[in-house]
């Protein structure tokens, strides 16, 4: 399951990208006013302006989701112990273990 929306949020947030470099800026449409000829449009005088606006503000919508949904699976997942971890511990065990025996007569000579 956690595969899944990991693979929408990469989805959605590419789509997220691309709508917003798709988007003209404010100051794009000032020379449509001078007669730039975005009257003859397919979409009309505006342009695809409040179309993308909304598919982005949804596809916003999906990517603020699935990154609070992202967020709760990985605070509720048990933790994994790393076998290196594990390793490191036992390293750690046996040289405590070692230096804690008391040396003999022989062996601090």
């Amino acid at each position: 399951m956690q595969s899944l929306i990991l693979v929408l949020h990469m989805l959605f947030s590419l789509c997220l990208i691309t709508l917003v470099l798709m988007q003209h800026g404010k100051g794009a449409d000032a020379g449509a006013s001078f007669g730039g000829g975005a009257s003859n449009t397919m979409f009309g005088s505006q342009g695809t302006t409040p179309f993308l606006v909304k598919l982005t503000a949804l596809v916003a919508g999906l990517f603020i989701a699935t990154s609070l949904i992202l967020g709760y699976m990985a605070y509720r997942a048990e933790p994994v112990s790393a076998p290196v971890a594990d390793t490191y511990e036992n390293a750690l065990d046996s040289v405590a273990s070692e230096q804690t025996t008391p040396l003999t007569e022989q062996e601090k000579k």
